[in-house]
């Protein structure tokens, strides 16, 4: 009896390790493909190019949701679907940004394939310390989550009301404090982050462009993170769906960034999306029912739809 106590003991514990290894080891090819055989060359990407490598992320991230369907059944499958969308739609946030950030410091697009490719290695570094300390938070104060069911309402409230602007990188706080501690020049040096003049080491647009690109991610992370929280708890789900929205962002923006101006109606779909999460923690209380997760991925994805069909019939002209 202790035997076989021990033996599922052991079978509970197999399929977390052997997904976890199956994750790393997809991430990792992905990303010595992408920097050692896809982009070993510095090349402005084709649309074409940039469509199939989109279409190949989405199914990559398909793909591993029917993975973990097979493997921890329909429940969780659906909440890693639900929290891959909602951070794919974020990342439209992220692609308006570094559209900016490459224009105002004159980057061409045959280097910004190299800055977006080291801005996502962070990224997955960045993301798995803030969940983990998500993850501690609602473990040992579970009522943290209802600050971020509060915070994601004000949020969603917040964005219908905000006016659009562009920021203005080269007069921000952040590049003054950058420009005080280290020397930065305004000249693209090939596809180099630093380079060495006389005696003294700069830093080049590309490595600043860099450093913005963090940076933002860890704000656009601050509303993201709460989000997939309310939706699971799970870090397993919390944070694969992150990353294989972050991995996939890269085509993404060099296939958007051209048109990203015209989802302009899409921010009142996220609004909602962001309200609804938030909400979905009072539901018992007031209603006595839990949202379940099959409605709460319906309810995503027709939104997000809405969203992007109501932009491209609006801005069609």
């Amino acid at each position: 009896m202790e035997n076989l106590s021990a033996l599922l003991s052991h079978h509970t514990t197999l399929p977390s390790f052997w997904m976890w290894a199956s994750f790393g080891i997809t991430v990792l090819a992905i990303l010595y493909l992408d920097l050692f055989v896809f982009h070993k060359r510095n090349e402005e990407p084709s649309f074409k190019s940039a469509l199939l490598q989109c279409s190949f992320y989405i199914a990559l991230a398909i793909a591993f949701g029917f993975f973990v369907i097979y493997e921890r059944g329909i429940d969780d499958g659906v909440l890693f679907f639900t929290g891959y969308m909602i951070e794919e739609t974020l990342s439209l946030d992220n692609i308006f940004v570094m559209s900016v950030i490459f224009s105002s410091l004159g980057i061409p697009r045959r280097y910004q394939h190299r800055v977006l490719f080291w801005g996502i290695l962070g990224a997955l570094i960045l993301r798995a310390l803030a969940i983990l300390a998500g993850e501690a938070l609602v473990s040992n104060f579970h009522w943290v989550l209802y600050i971020f069911s509060a915070f994601l309402i004000y949020t969603g409230i917040h964005m219908v009301f905000e006016k659009d602007k562009e920021p203005d990188f080269e007069n921000s706080r952040l590049f003054k404090l950058v420009n005080k501690y280290f020397h930065v020049t305004s000249k693209i040096e090939g596809e180099h982050f630093f380079v060495k003049k006389g005696n003294k080491h700069y830093i080049t647009p590309l490595f600043f462009a860099l450093i913005i690109i963090e940076v933002m991610d860890v704000i656009f992370a601050l509303d993201s993170i709460p989000a997939i929280f309310l939706i699971t708890t799970d870090v397993f789900i919390v944070y694969t769906s992150n990353i294989f929205a972050i991995l996939g962002l890269r085509a993404l923006y060099f296939l958007l960034a051209e048109m990203v101006y015209r989802f302009a109606y899409l921010k009142y779909a996220l609004s909602v999306i962001l309200i609804f999460i938030g909400s979905k923690i009072f539901m018992p209380h007031l209603f006595g029912a839990e949202i379940s997760p099959i409605i709460s991925l319906i309810v995503t994805f027709a939104l997000i739809f809405s969203g992007i069909a109501i932009s491209l019939i609006k801005t069609k002209k």
